[in-house]
């Protein structure tokens, strides 16, 4: 069995996991967040997003956090922006690096952004070529990659013509979503290995939900085909729209726990990074999902 050497962990709690939270933040409490991820290891820290603050209004501070944030040198520090407008304020901004995000499902994409996922790929096309004509880095999401809401099971062709798509459009890496948490090991891999058919494994990333309690295993399984990117949210922030009650992204504790249980590096600091995650559920009361941060608490207690 084979695993890489090393895996960079990109941590999506202060975007992807605080616009699922109920409880809106102040700018100071998500910049100590993000500070104290970066001083934990993070290399990859999603800061924000530059969306409609009526429909995610609890990334409409994304300018603040970054103007009053104080990066980290070698932290990339990405934004996920839907639109040229969104792009317009990410450049103001300063930021390095953004995202865009499409859906492997039709009905998924009309739902959530109202349009078709071919639409979708058009509507990214200028925001990829500003992008780009700026020097900035790209990441592509796809959504839906093991199963959809509406639909049920997703094709595994139809996540790679997507992620082909994104990277047609320039995206240097893309992040396969199983948005809804429903994948297990060996679907994990089969869609894995479906998209490594036209997309390099150097170019991908994984973004597994916990809603079965499957995240885990679904990242070793595609660990072992060589992935060496995994996205998660410390303290397991976030949840599952999609499927009431259920937890969202996987903790990044976790993670690394296994990654380093595995002897793959990720230059994270477990203990500094449970400690960002028991900071900023405090600041949103509640209790972290993360098993491994759970326990040491219970240790240290």
């Amino acid at each position: 069995m084979s695993f890489p050497k090393t895996v960079e962990l990109v941590e999506v709690g202060p975007r992807d996991g605080l616009q699922n939270e109920p409880k809106n933040l102040s700018a100071k409490v998500k910049v100590e967040l993000i500070e104290r991820l970066a001083a934990a290891g993070c290399p990859v820290i999603e800061a924000g997003a530059f969306v409609s603050p009526k429909w995610v209004p609890q990334m409409a501070d994304t300018a603040e956090v970054l103007a009053r944030l104080t990066r980290k040198s070698g932290v990339r520090y990405p934004v996920l922006v839907p639109n040229e407008k969104g792009l317009e304020g990410a450049l103001a901004a300063g930021v390095e690096e953004i995202a865009v995000f499409a859906a492997a499902s039709e009905s998924f994409s009309q739902r959530n952004i109202n349009c078709s996922i071919a639409e979708s790929l058009e509507r990214f096309a200028p925001v990829a070529e500003r992008a780009r004509g700026a020097g900035l880095r790209l990441r592509g999401y796809v959504s839906c990659v093991l199963g959809c809401p509406y639909e049920g099971a997703v094709p595994v062709a139809k996540v790679a013509e997507v992620a082909l798509a994104l990277r047609g459009l320039g995206c240097d890496e893309i992040s396969l979503g199983d948005t809804i948490g429903v994948g297990t090991p060996q679907r994990a891999r089969d869609m894995l290995a479906a998209v490594a058919d036209q997309v390099p494994m150097d170019c991908l990333a994984v973004h597994f939900h916990d809603t079965y309690g499957q995240a885990l295993a679904n990242i070793l399984a595609c660990l072992e085909l060589g992935v060496a990117t995994v996205d998660a949210a410390v303290a397991g922030l976030g949840g599952c729209p999609y499927a009431k009650g259920a937890s969202g992204n996987v903790a990044s504790e976790d993670v690394v726990y296994m990654l380093d249980g595995l002897g793959i590096g990720s230059g994270i600091d477990l203990q500094k990074l449970a400690g960002a995650g028991a900071f900023i559920c405090e600041a949103l009361g509640r209790s972290s999902t993360s098993k491994v941060a759970l326990a040491l608490a219970g240790r240290s207690a």
